[in-house]
């Protein structure tokens, strides 16, 4: 693999086009920044750069305080707008149908239609050339409670975000892993156990293992043909063809004599004989070919 060596640019994406929210909820601003990002995890302090004449760089100039919100692709043509148009000019809002909504710990406004908005206050502002930047510390998370799972936890799969990479939008992929999971050890299957088993008989007839029911030993279940567990039926020996004593169906008394002496005769010489059936004899020949022997006389 060959690789081109280029000037120094701002490749370092996908990164978030965040909407940030400025100003307070008499007089509301967005805006569209992807120079956005986390700093530390404790305290939490984030950031965002803005070149000096963005009216949002003046607002958050003025109130110390804004907002991050995190767009998808549902408000995708609301989120450009927002980046490309001046909130001196117009209202942001009206023109793009975004909803203001009110934080719990600043004045700023958080975005109604982002999953995740990120309450921050202004800790120090530094500039660098072409853009400044608002280190700020992150005082409240709100989050749509329609992507928090049944364990509380916050799945954003489901809600589409939005990157952007190189003055373009896209929507993020599928999930593939979580943080950690090439060195997570693989659990172990727990091993079968060593008892002996028995076959149930489900509705479908179907065979399934069960554990050795309690109190019966392989030996004791040997002599029965099933037992009763959990209300079903537990077949435990079954012979593929019951044979059954036809002597016990049988009218009356001559009957069960003649049945009784046709099952004790066996097949003999002398019921042979009395068939048409003829044996012949052959004898070989000097040429190698059989004539038939002549019948012996009765």
């Amino acid at each position: 693999m060959s690789k081109q060596t280029w000037q120094p640019g701002t490749m370092l994406s996908p990164l978030p086009p965040a909407l940030i929210g400025s100003g307070d909820m008499t007089h509301p601003n967005v805006m569209t920044a992807a120079w956005t990002g986390i700093i530390c995890s404790d305290p939490v302090l984030t950031y965002v750069s803005l070149r000096p004449s963005r009216y949002t760089h003046e607002l958050i100039s003025q109130n110390k305080e804004f907002t991050i919100n995190l767009p998808t692709w549902k408000i995708a043509e609301a989120t450009d707008t927002v980046g490309v148009k001046s909130g001196r000019d117009l209202d942001k809002f009206a023109l793009t149908g975004l909803t203001a909504e009110p934080c719990s710990k600043i004045k700023a406004p958080q975005i109604a239609e982002c999953p995740v908005s990120m309450e921050c206050k202004v800790l120090e502002v530094r500039p660098f050339g072409t853009h400044d930047m608002f280190l700020a510390e992150v005082v409240a998370v709100n989050v749509d409670d329609k992507y928090i799972d049944e364990n509380g936890a916050l799945d954003l799969e489901k809600a589409g975000l939005l990157a952007y990479a190189h003055g373009f939008y896209y929507t993020l992929g599928r999930k593939i892993g979580k943080f950690g999971f090439s060195v997570e050890k693989k659990k172990k299957r727990p091993s079968a156990p060593d008892i002996a088993t028995v076959i149930k008989a489900d509705e479908k007839f179907g065979k399934k293992k069960i554990q050795m029911p309690k109190g019966k030993t392989v030996a004791e279940l040997k002599n029965e043909t099933s037992f009763i567990e959990n209300g079903v039926e537990v077949i435990v020996k079954k012979p593929k063809f019951a044979k059954k004593d036809k002597s016990s169906a049988l009218k009356n008394e001559k009957e069960r004599k003649d049945y009784a002496r046709r099952k004790s005769v066996k097949f003999s010489h002398k019921e042979h004989k009395g068939t048409n059936y003829e044996p012949y004899s052959f004898k070989k020949k000097s040429d190698g070919s059989f004539k038939q022997k002549p019948k012996r006389k009765s």
